[in-house]
């Protein structure tokens, strides 16, 4: 049996264009002679589609375009495509998160998630009724019998998980019809590290069960969310049969009964991986929102000399301008350091000096704040001047604005609402201050040194005084981002962290101003999640609470 795994880039909510790459998807593999097609979940309408599932009119839009799918299909491999579909009981949640089955020109019938994830960016029980208890999600092709599993399907084995997140588990069920064979419709999120977890999943699974798996996963970006592909097949024994690219669309075509499967390369670092998921997420928020062109201010710092190069990889720096915006307290180097980075990317640059308009905001506040001292108000007022510029070209020139802060500032809050995080997309917001420099230099070692040295080996500031920098206010960023680490991603409170070494009143004054930062977090522009635990969709943290951490 050959299959072939449609490993295709939806945009959310575009019925017929998504249909339209299936359609073509399958025909290429039926002219390879592939027997069954499978898409990636909910391929169809897109994933994740969120709040669309509460309006009957995308279940039933989402029906018409299947049944014409399978019309239009009618004489080439059968294709199980992920999709959605109306709950026909009084009871429950109002849809399916299902993979129809289309067949000698007609949807043949439908098999159903049973697992709904809700932990992180997943709040898939809003939507969806789980596949009834004895839901048959089996079908016969060539003489073979066909498991059906939906993504989190796979993802409660008992004895592969210490602590198993759901009662029931859909591979023991399955287990007892012995399929010949168990595919699985995927949109599973990247994050860093996951790839490994699933591939050992997955062929751990394969033997145990004895049976081949199929894995379609969905590429490419959606919102906050990045997914990289990477489908998959492993044999009876766990032995990887076949593998697609990771980030790009690809069709993969797997013969479980024969040997010279294609199995790409994968790079697992750090680096390459972020380094393409960004750039993907960029490319593709971009894309799937009407945009063209990139826009950002240019400091002279670290951040926005990756986000520039981010932006330049992602939609050419022939549409990306990169904005300075020097006060009478940038340095010389700054200015300089950001025109050589722009001059190596190759992107447009614009210089708006705004020593002018912080004159005119002194002189319109001078009564109001007469007789107090300078403090971080002023230094705000600079940061929303460039906010307020960027928006305006962001406006007049149809261009996203890019934001350029990092996960380590976003945590504590060491970042301007309404000034330095206005924008459209916070591309570097999931990625910490430690990570940001690993990046830049990955980069330089692979792209003939794109960043300048001298953004490398300044030592961070805002320049929004005389003789700043960042540690001035904050704890050397290598021990925030492990304190950060530990809070954010492994879920620790202070006196966990404090007992593996680190300052006590250190650790508390970083977990406070985490704490105080949170109403940044609510109203900050969407990040592209690169960690485990990002400031998106899965950070649920209340507002008006007592501190508990």
């Amino acid at each position: 049996m050959k299959l072939a795994l449609l490993q295709l880039n939806p945009v959310v909510g575009d019925l017929p264009g998504n249909a339209r790459a299936i359609a073509e998807a399958v025909k290429k593999a039926t002219a390879q002679d592939a027997d069954l097609c499978l898409t990636t979940e909910l391929a169809l309408l897109g994933y994740p589609p969120r709040d669309l599932l509460l309006y009957g009119a995308v279940l039933e839009r989402t029906r018409a375009q299947a049944e014409a799918l399978a019309a239009e299909l009618d004489g080439q491999a059968p294709v199980l495509v992920g999709a959605v579909e109306a709950n026909p009981s009084r009871e429950g949640r109002g849809a399916f998160n299902c993979a129809l089955l289309l067949r000698d020109g007609a949807v043949e019938r439908s098999f159903r998630k049973t697992l709904l994830p809700t932990y992180d960016v997943f709040d898939e029980d809003r939507y969806f009724e789980p596949s009834p208890p004895g839901w048959d999600n089996f079908f016969r092709l060539g003489g073979r019998t066909v498991a059906v599993t939906i993504c989190e399907d796979l993802w409660n084995d008992g004895d592969f998980w210490p602590r198993p997140r759901y009662h029931a588990d859909p591979v023991k069920e399955l287990a007892r019809r012995r399929p010949d064979l168990v595919v699985n419709l995927s949109a599973s999120p990247f994050s860093l590290g996951k790839q490994a977890l699933r591939r050992n999943l997955l062929e751990t699974l394969a033997a145990k069960l004895r049976l081949p798996v199929a894995y379609a996963n969905q590429v490419g970006g959606n919102d906050d969310l990045v997914f990289d592909g990477r489908s998959c097949a492993f044999g009876p024994n766990g032995r990887l049969l076949a593998r697609a690219r990771g980030f790009e669309e690809d069709i993969l075509l797997v013969d479980l009964d024969g040997d010279g499967n294609r199995i790409e390369d994968d790079d697992l670092s750090p680096e390459s991986e972020s380094w393409r998921a960004l750039v993907l997420g960029t490319r593709d928020y971009m894309r799937k929102s009407g945009f063209s062109k990139a826009l950002l201010g240019l400091s002279g710092g670290i951040d926005s000399a990756l986000v520039a190069a981010v932006a330049a990889e992602a939609v050419g720096p022939e549409n990306v301008t990169g904005v300075l915006m020097p006060s009478p307290h940038s340095s010389a180097g700054s200015v300089d350091d950001s025109l050589e980075l722009a001059r190596r990317l190759g992107v447009r640059t614009l210089t708006l000096p705004i020593g002018p308009l912080m004159g005119g905001f002194s002189e319109t506040l001078k009564d109001a704040f007469a007789g107090l001292p300078e403090d971080v108000t002023e230094e705000n007022i600079q940061s929303r001047i460039r906010g307020n510029l960027l928006m305006a070209l962001s406006n007049k020139f149809r261009a996203l604005l890019l934001t350029t802060g990092n996960k380590s500032e976003l945590a504590v809050g060491y970042c301007t609402i309404y000034g330095d995080m206005s924008g459209g997309l916070a591309v570097i917001s999931d990625l910490p201050k430690t990570a940001v420099y690993r990046l830049a230099r990955w980069l330089n070692a692979r792209r003939g040194g794109p960043i300048p040295e001298a953004i490398l080996t300044k030592a961070p500031s805002a320049e929004l005084r005389p003789e700043q920098v960042d540690q001035d206010s904050l704890p050397p960023y290598d021990v925030l981002d492990e304190i950060l680490a530990l809070h954010i991603e492994a879920n620790k409170c202070g006196e966990e962290i404090a007992a593996q070494g680190f300052d006590p009143a250190t650790v508390r004054r970083v977990l406070g101003l985490v704490a105080s930062a949170e109403f940044k977090r609510r109203q900050a522009v969407p990040g592209i999640k690169l960690t485990e635990r990002s400031f998106g969709t899965g950070w649920r943290m209340p507002l008006a609470c007592r501190r508990m951490l």
